[in-house]
């Protein structure tokens, strides 16, 4: 008798009921089979992995439950088993439970030869269905990563992040193709380096800060940087997010957006309004002072003597003065909206009606309506096609204001309408519907309808005048 584990006393202080007790409370599943492949034991666990009582299985061959794609695997690692006795060997397979679901099985194969030199192996197996299914999903979202990551235009790149010192260090790892394009650097040129190895201590401390920023917020963040990297690519508008491992932040993916040519043209509508308001500045105080000036004089004139001449002289120096108005309404209030707020129409009609010198026209208002606006600035649109209404109309025109399809309004009167060939260019600057305009009435009453987020279009009116229909209005 072999005294193997024997002690002083001579006997086993491991004995076999406890070895037996170990196996069958296992969660994982213990199974003897011979060396014809038979299963000669398997433990009660077997129940909870595949459903089968244990005496089912036993004399079955294990091949038969295994699927035929892993088949030639098993026999595989039974062969380098056979081969090195003393070698376990462990494979991942396909087992059929006893509903006929399938699931996967990790199994340890061990020689087996107890002191009767009985052949066969012992495996012990566990499910592991929960885990392939995890690698298979990881799997999948990493094949869309990388075609995300090869096939997108935008500027990606990843940089690990090293967090084991007293600050957290950042290094590139790679760069998409996108990134590649825009910027001239390639993932060798970068890998392993720092921002400030890649980009000089300024900018790349810059950069540090930013990454650092989305390491302490342990979430996305976006902001616009300039970093110059290639021609036509110095402006970028860039998202990063952490990527986060057992709570800590082991890696940045960025996504940077080439938006330059965005910025330049905000940069040049800029200097374009700085122009403006020089312009409009010096109209507003170096023009209109000496203007008042000339229509003093002309005042005085009148009384002091008469003259052909001082009439056309008073009404040229009126009409700079009116292109002196729209013009600083175009440049300094046509393109912008303020504050808006929910209104009655009729009232701000009957206002604007007031102020322009009607004469024998008529204002009717067909429908009761509330819009949300600027008020202010819809009283330029309605006094200026008031306006154009009675100097192109004539004394006795009918100007009607009323609702237009489901969200607008219109304003049409019965004149002479305005012909189709001009209806496309009457809102330009410059384009007058009577000898007494300015040129710039209908362009106000465009440039402030679409600062709304409106559209205005020109047609024929019932009565066959000019009708202004605008859309897209708010109706309250």
């Amino acid at each position: 008798m072999s005294d193997r584990g024997m002690g002083d006393g001579g006997a086993d202080p491991h004995p076999p009921e406890l070895y037996r007790t170990l196996v069958e409370d296992s969660n994982d599943v213990a199974t003897i089979i011979d060396s014809d492949g038979r299963m000669t034991y398997v433990s009660p666990a077997v129940r909870r992995v595949l459903g089968f009582d244990p005496e089912e299985l036993i004399g079955e061959v294990g091949f038969e439950y295994q699927h035929p794609d892993d088949r030639e695997a098993v026999a595989e690692k039974m062969a380098a088993l056979r081969a090195d006795p003393d070698e376990p060997q462990t494979v991942e397979v396909r087992f059929e439970r006893a509903d006929g679901s399938w699931c996967w099985i990790e199994s340890t194969m061990r020689n087996r030869l107890d002191d009767d030199a009985v052949g066969g192996f012992l495996v012990n197996s566990r499910d592991i269905t929960a885990r392939k299914e995890r690698e298979r999903r990881r799997k999948k979202l990493a094949e869309e990563y990388n075609a995300l990551l090869e096939n997108s235009d935008d500027a990606i790149f990843l940089l690990d992040a090293d967090s084991s010192g007293d600050d957290v260090e950042f290094r590139f790892s790679r760069l998409s193709p996108g990134y590649v394009a825009q910027t001239g650097l390639t993932t060798d040129e970068v890998r392993d380096k720092t921002p400030r190895e890649v980009f000089g201590d300024e900018r790349g401390a810059e950069l540090e800060t930013n990454y650092r920023r989305c390491v302490e917020a342990g979430g996305p963040i976006s902001y616009q940087e300039e970093l110059s990297l290639a021609e036509g690519a110095r402006f970028w508008q860039t998202s990063i997010a952490p990527v986060v491992v057992e709570g800590t932040v082991v890696r940045v993916v960025g996504i940077a957006r080439n938006i330059t040519e965005r910025v330049e043209r905000e940069q040049e509508i800029r200097r374009k309004n700085d122009r403006l308001d020089e312009f409009a500045s010096v109209i507003s105080h170096d023009v209109r002072n000496p203007l008042n000036v000339a229509q003093g004089r002309t005042a005085l004139l009148r009384e002091e003597s008469e003259s052909e001449h001082l009439e056309p002289l008073a009404n040229s120096l009126d009409r700079i003065e009116s292109i002196i108005g729209d013009t600083l309404i175009l440049a300094r209030e046509g393109n912008t909206v303020g504050e808006q707020s929910a209104f009655g129409l009729t009232d701000l009609v009957t206002h604007c009606w007031e102020m322009v010198d009607a004469g024998d026209a008529t204002l009717e208002i067909e429908d009761e309506l509330s819009i949300r606006g600027d008020r202010n600035r819809l009283q330029h649109v309605f006094e200026n096609l008031f306006r154009n209404a009675v100097e192109h109309g004539g004394a006795g025109v009918t100007v009607t204001v009323g609702r237009a399809g489901t969200d607008g309004f219109s304003v049409a009167d019965d004149g002479p309408g305005i012909p189709a060939e001009e209806r496309d260019t009457i809102f330009g600057p410059g384009q007058k519907l009577s000898s007494g305009g300015t040129g710039f009435g209908l362009t106000i009453v465009k440039r402030i309808a679409e600062a709304h987020g409106w559209q205005v279009a020109v047609t024929e009116g019932r009565q066959g005048g000019a009708r202004f229909e605008f859309s897209g209005v708010e109706l309250v």
